[in-house]
């Protein structure tokens, strides 16, 4: 990696950044990681690719943390300070829609737009749920498909607070489902040509886009897709470096555990070896 990525210590400059399926309002997601992930990086444009924000779960139950705000004031802090900042809306953030081609300060609304590298290479950005056919054509079979998804989300964390406990990295059903199972494995691969085939109508080198939770990058079609990923559970990013080359991250795996939370670790195996018969039971996980 060229040090001409980093403008001062522990922060990382790059000419563009590419994020989405944030899904604020979802139980549970990753914001804090992403406000760390935002805190070390600057750049000159930040694409913001749909699903930003959960639209069918704040419809159904109002969740909005603290954290949430620090994700806002970070946008707006860059904004503020001259990135050029673009949001598309996804399917789960479909409402802003209503405001595309309109500007919010600095925050610019559209429903698609093609980005030029710095090698001068062109590529279709867009969320992505245009091509997903059940989106288009069964919505109320999305909706059981984001329950599914939800479902599992729940599973994984009791199967994940067990493995913290056993000192396991942390792991994914649906990740591993999307890997294993072989109608996902159709259904991704469904999307990516569907993706590609656009970009390529569209006259462009390749194509960004989110939508299926499911990072990648690659040439296999005859076009460049990149995929960012999530929030939710992947920890993912691209990023196009000065030199206008990308990079697709998993800030997961690059955030240390924090001392608190090593102290608070440290504090409750003290406190199985030794336990206080007179304090109350805490409450299970």
């Amino acid at each position: 990696m060229a040090d001409s990525g980093a403008i001062d210590s522990g922060v990382r400059r790059v000419r563009t950044l590419f994020i989405s399926d944030v899904h604020l309002g979802m139980r549970p997601t990753r914001i804090a990681q992403l406000v760390d992930f935002l805190k070390h990086h600057e750049a000159d444009a930040i694409y913001l690719i749909g699903d930003i924000v959960d639209g069918w779960r704040l419809a159904k139950t109002w969740y909005w943390p603290p954290v949430y705000n620090e994700f806002v004031e970070q946008m707006l802090k860059k904004a503020a300070a001259g990135t050029r900042m673009v949001v598309m809306p996804g399917n789960h953030d479909e409402f802003l829609r209503e405001y595309l081609g309109t500007y919010f300060g600095e925050v610019e609304f559209v429903d698609r737009t093609v980005h030029t590298t710095a090698l001068g290479r062109t590529y279709l950005v867009m969320h992505g749920d245009q091509f997903d056919i059940v989106v288009a054509h069964a919505k109320w079979l999305a909706h059981v498909g984001d329950w599914a998804y939800r479902t599992a989300l729940q599973f994984n964390v009791g199967i994940n607070w067990v493995r913290r406990r056993l000192h396991r990295p942390y792991w994914s059903l649906s990740a591993w489902a999307k890997h294993k199972v072989k109608n996902a494995v159709s259904v991704i691969g469904r999307f990516e040509e569907a993706l590609t085939l656009e970009a390529r109508d569209t006259g462009v080198d390749g194509v960004i886009c989110g939508h299926i939770h499911f990072a990648d990058m690659h040439d296999r079609l005859g076009i460049h897709y990149i995929n960012t990923g999530d929030w939710v559970e992947s920890c993912t990013a691209v990023c196009e470096t000065p030199e206008g080359q990308f990079e697709l991250i998993k800030w997961q795996a690059q955030t240390p555990v924090r001392p608190k939370e090593a102290r608070r670790g440290l504090r409750l195996r003290r406190a199985k070896t030794a336990p206080d018969l007179d304090a109350p039971m805490p409450p299970g996980p």
